[in-house]
């Protein structure tokens, strides 16, 4: 018996002694396509050391637990902030969080892409995270502040990041940082310019 392919969405089975083989596609088992798991390792093909590559995932999950918790915040203040400023400001920490979520993802994929797991537990990311987690924030200066201190934080660690990055040879993760913080200094002077009195 022959398991065959006859459309891109329906299996069949022919009986060989009716259909000669040779009118028959055979498709692969595709649960004996990859026995040994160490076969399609990104890392081998991409060429980075994996103790090397191991430290920069170690510092890519520190800020994925960072980021986490700062979209968290974000959300907050986008929700609760009150007062003068507030259509300004309500859409602006909106474009933060959406911008959030998209380095979370891209945080998330470099790391699989160097062959770790991404943690994706908030308990796990509160248990590591450098950014607290902040409530009840309705003042748009408070929120500035917090967000500004944040981008702080981030410029400090992905400069870090940066340096080991390239120590591994791993320009790619070198230029999302070299991204993350010319975006970041000019979203600093922004809002620095935006809370100046």
């Amino acid at each position: 018996m022959y398991r065959v392919r006859l459309c891109k969405d329906r299996n069949y089975q022919f009986d060989t002694h009716y259909f000669p083989p040779y009118l028959c596609i055979r498709e692969k088992n595709k649960s004996n396509q990859f026995k040994n798991k160490n076969i399609m390792r990104t890392l081998d093909y991409i060429k980075l050391d994996s103790a090397a590559a191991a430290k920069v995932v170690e510092s890519l999950q520190q800020l994925l637990a960072d980021y986490q918790v700062f979209y968290a915040n974000l959300r907050g203040f986008h929700w609760n902030i009150k007062g003068h400023g507030f259509f300004v400001l309500h859409s602006k920490f909106e474009d933060l969080y959406n911008n959030a979520a998209e380095k979370v993802d891209e945080l998330a994929e470099r790391i699989l892409m160097l062959g770790g797991v991404p943690k994706n537990k908030y308990s796990d990311y509160l248990k590591v995270s450098n950014i607290k987690e902040v409530e009840g924030v309705t003042n748009g200066d408070e929120a500035l502040n917090n967000i500004l201190e944040t981008y702080s934080h981030f410029i400090v660690e992905e400069r870090k990041l940066l340096a080991v990055a390239s120590q591994a040879g791993d320009e790619a993760t070198v230029a999302v940082m070299s991204d993350y913080l010319k975006e970041q200094e000019k979203m600093v002077w922004m809002l620095c310019a935006y809370a100046s009195k």
